[in-house]
């Protein structure tokens, strides 16, 4: 989905100014403000976490805390 988004954003980009300007400089400008937006929002989705990814859940490293968070969250941790 990024490369397609990064992809789209380039093409608006070269097309803007390779073809479209030659008929309409607003519009051309207005393709290139659309160009402009996707690469954020191309981040956000490429970096954004699943359903089912919960890395909050992560072992902080403490034992005693990590117990007493597995015993909150009504896990039990495997024994060591």
């Amino acid at each position: 989905m990024y490369f397609a988004m990064m992809g789209t954003c380039i093409a608006l980009f070269v097309l803007a100014w390779a073809v479209v300007r030659l008929w309409s400089v607003p519009v051309a400008v207005g393709m290139c403000v659309v160009a402009m937006v996707i690469p954020p929002l191309a981040a956000m989705i490429a970096n954004r976490r699943g359903p089912d990814d919960r890395w909050w859940d992560d072992p902080s490293g403490d034992p005693k805390s990590d117990e007493w968070w597995d015993e909150l969250d009504g896990k039990k941790r495997p024994s060591q």
